[in-house]
Protein backbone atom coordinates (compact mmCIF):
# COMPACT_ATOMS: atom_id res chain seq x y z
CA UNK A 1 0.00 0.00 0.00
CA UNK A 2 1.40 3.23 -1.05
CA UNK A 3 -1.13 5.61 -1.72
CA UNK A 4 -1.27 9.17 -0.13
CA UNK A 5 -2.93 12.51 -1.10
CA UNK A 6 -3.99 15.96 0.27
CA UNK A 7 -4.74 18.81 -1.78
CA UNK A 8 -1.28 20.65 -2.11
CA UNK A 9 -2.88 24.02 -1.47
CA UNK A 10 -2.96 22.55 1.98
CA UNK A 11 0.27 21.48 3.05
CA UNK A 12 1.72 25.17 3.20
CA UNK A 13 1.62 27.43 5.71
CA UNK A 14 -0.14 26.55 9.10
CA UNK A 15 -1.94 22.72 9.86
CA UNK A 16 -4.87 24.85 11.99
CA UNK A 17 -6.20 26.24 9.06
CA UNK A 18 -6.63 22.73 7.23
CA UNK A 19 -10.60 22.47 5.85
CA UNK A 20 -12.84 19.63 7.29
CA UNK A 21 -13.06 18.36 3.55
CA UNK A 22 -9.32 17.90 3.44
CA UNK A 23 -8.91 16.26 6.11
CA UNK A 24 -11.45 13.42 5.80
CA UNK A 25 -9.91 13.21 2.00
CA UNK A 26 -6.24 13.01 3.62
CA UNK A 27 -7.29 10.39 5.84
CA UNK A 28 -9.43 8.21 3.52
CA UNK A 29 -7.05 7.78 1.13
CA UNK A 30 -3.96 7.90 3.00
CA UNK A 31 -5.13 5.72 6.15
CA UNK A 32 -8.65 4.20 5.24
CA UNK A 33 -7.73 2.72 2.22
CA UNK A 34 -5.29 0.26 3.57
CA UNK A 35 -7.93 -0.93 6.41
CA UNK A 36 -10.08 -1.89 3.19
CA UNK A 37 -7.71 -3.14 0.88
CA UNK A 38 -6.27 -5.31 4.28
CA UNK A 39 -9.85 -6.42 5.01
CA UNK A 40 -9.98 -7.43 1.21
CA UNK A 41 -6.76 -9.04 0.67
CA UNK A 42 -7.28 -10.94 3.80
CA UNK A 43 -9.78 -13.15 2.46
CA UNK A 44 -7.24 -13.85 -0.36
CA UNK A 45 -4.80 -15.34 2.30
CA UNK A 46 -6.18 -18.50 4.39
CA UNK A 47 -2.79 -19.65 4.72
CA UNK A 48 -1.39 -16.46 6.33
CA UNK A 49 0.37 -13.89 4.45
CA UNK A 50 2.11 -10.09 4.23
CA UNK A 51 0.61 -6.58 4.21
CA UNK A 52 2.91 -3.33 3.92
CA UNK A 53 1.88 0.55 3.64
CA UNK A 54 4.25 3.32 3.50
CA UNK A 55 4.41 5.82 5.94
CA UNK A 56 6.73 8.46 6.67
CA UNK A 57 8.31 10.27 9.96
CA UNK A 58 6.27 13.05 9.67
CA UNK A 59 3.76 10.66 11.59
CA UNK A 60 5.80 11.86 15.02
CA UNK A 61 8.01 14.67 14.12
CA UNK A 62 6.29 17.64 12.93
CA UNK A 63 7.21 18.64 9.53
CA UNK A 64 7.21 21.49 7.63
CA UNK A 65 4.84 21.31 5.07
CA UNK A 66 3.49 17.75 5.57
CA UNK A 67 0.83 19.24 7.57
CA UNK A 68 -2.30 17.11 7.13
CA UNK A 69 -0.13 14.50 5.77
CA UNK A 70 1.63 13.99 9.48
CA UNK A 71 -1.62 13.13 10.89
CA UNK A 72 -2.75 11.01 8.18
CA UNK A 73 0.49 9.05 8.37
CA UNK A 74 0.06 8.61 12.37
CA UNK A 75 -3.32 7.20 11.42
CA UNK A 76 -1.93 5.03 9.18
CA UNK A 77 0.87 3.93 11.92
CA UNK A 78 -1.84 3.12 14.29
CA UNK A 79 -3.96 1.35 11.64
CA UNK A 80 -1.15 -1.04 11.31
CA UNK A 81 -1.00 -1.82 14.50
CA UNK A 82 -4.70 -2.45 15.08
CA UNK A 83 -4.79 -4.56 11.68
CA UNK A 84 -1.39 -6.81 13.13
CA UNK A 85 -3.54 -7.65 16.15
CA UNK A 86 -6.78 -8.44 14.20
CA UNK A 87 -5.25 -10.24 11.58
CA UNK A 88 -2.50 -12.12 13.62
CA UNK A 89 -4.33 -15.47 14.34
CA UNK A 90 -4.84 -15.68 11.04
CA UNK A 91 -1.00 -15.92 10.43
CA UNK A 92 -1.28 -12.32 8.22
CA UNK A 93 1.80 -10.20 8.99
CA UNK A 94 1.00 -6.29 8.87
CA UNK A 95 4.11 -3.59 8.86
CA UNK A 96 5.02 -0.10 7.90
CA UNK A 97 8.08 1.11 6.06
CA UNK A 98 8.87 4.91 6.93
CA UNK A 99 12.01 5.38 4.24
CA UNK A 100 13.64 9.03 4.85
CA UNK A 101 12.75 11.83 1.90
CA UNK A 102 12.98 10.13 -1.56
CA UNK A 103 13.58 12.13 -4.79
CA UNK A 104 9.87 10.97 -5.86
CA UNK A 105 7.23 12.68 -7.87
CA UNK A 106 4.72 12.38 -4.13
CA UNK A 107 8.00 14.18 -2.46
CA UNK A 108 7.99 16.68 -5.05
CA UNK A 109 4.56 18.06 -3.94
CA UNK A 110 5.62 18.69 -1.00
CA UNK A 111 7.69 22.64 0.29
CA UNK A 112 11.26 22.57 0.65
CA UNK A 113 11.67 19.07 -0.71
CA UNK A 114 14.83 19.60 -1.97
CA UNK A 115 16.32 21.28 1.10
CA UNK A 116 14.96 18.59 3.17
CA UNK A 117 16.60 15.42 0.81
CA UNK A 118 20.05 17.21 1.07
CA UNK A 119 19.84 18.18 4.93
CA UNK A 120 18.77 14.49 5.56
CA UNK A 121 21.59 13.10 3.42
CA UNK A 122 24.25 15.18 5.29
CA UNK A 123 22.93 14.41 8.58
CA UNK A 124 22.15 11.11 8.98
CA UNK A 125 24.08 8.75 10.64
CA UNK A 126 25.29 6.77 7.49
CA UNK A 127 25.11 10.17 5.71
CA UNK A 128 22.70 8.85 3.12
CA UNK A 129 18.84 9.06 2.09
CA UNK A 130 16.94 5.47 1.60
CA UNK A 131 17.14 3.97 -1.68
CA UNK A 132 14.46 1.85 -3.60
CA UNK A 133 16.89 -0.97 -3.00
CA UNK A 134 17.13 -0.86 0.46
CA UNK A 135 13.15 0.35 0.50
CA UNK A 136 12.76 -2.88 -1.43
CA UNK A 137 15.02 -5.11 0.52
CA UNK A 138 13.19 -4.11 3.69
CA UNK A 139 9.91 -5.38 2.17
CA UNK A 140 11.46 -8.54 0.74
CA UNK A 141 12.73 -9.34 4.27
CA UNK A 142 9.05 -8.35 5.92
CA UNK A 143 7.41 -10.82 3.31
CA UNK A 144 9.75 -13.60 3.72
CA UNK A 145 10.38 -16.46 6.64
CA UNK A 146 12.97 -14.06 8.09
CA UNK A 147 10.38 -11.47 8.95
CA UNK A 148 7.98 -14.57 10.20
CA UNK A 149 7.65 -13.08 13.92
CA UNK A 150 7.42 -9.25 12.78
CA UNK A 151 3.93 -7.67 12.81
CA UNK A 152 2.87 -4.33 13.53
CA UNK A 153 5.87 -2.44 13.19
CA UNK A 154 7.21 0.98 11.43
CA UNK A 155 10.44 -0.08 10.45
CA UNK A 156 12.77 3.31 9.33
CA UNK A 157 14.93 3.28 6.38
CA UNK A 158 16.16 6.39 6.73
CA UNK A 159 20.12 6.15 6.78
CA UNK A 160 19.10 6.84 11.08
CA UNK A 161 18.09 10.00 10.62
CA UNK A 162 14.87 9.71 12.98
CA UNK A 163 17.42 8.57 15.77
CA UNK A 164 18.89 12.44 15.61
CA UNK A 165 17.90 15.61 18.16
CA UNK A 166 20.15 18.10 16.37
CA UNK A 167 21.60 18.13 12.84
CA UNK A 168 24.90 16.92 12.79
CA UNK A 169 27.85 19.25 14.64
CA UNK A 170 29.58 20.18 11.08
CA UNK A 171 25.95 21.38 10.05
CA UNK A 172 24.87 23.63 12.59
Amino acid sequence: HAIAYSDKNELTGRFINTSRDNFRNSLSISCFSFIDVSRRASELMPEGGCLITLTYGGSNRVTPNYNVMGVAKAALESATRYLANDLGPQKIRVNAISPGPMKTLAGAAIGGARATFRHTEANAPLRANATLEAIGGTAVYLCSDYGACTTGEVIRVDGGYHVLGMPQGENL
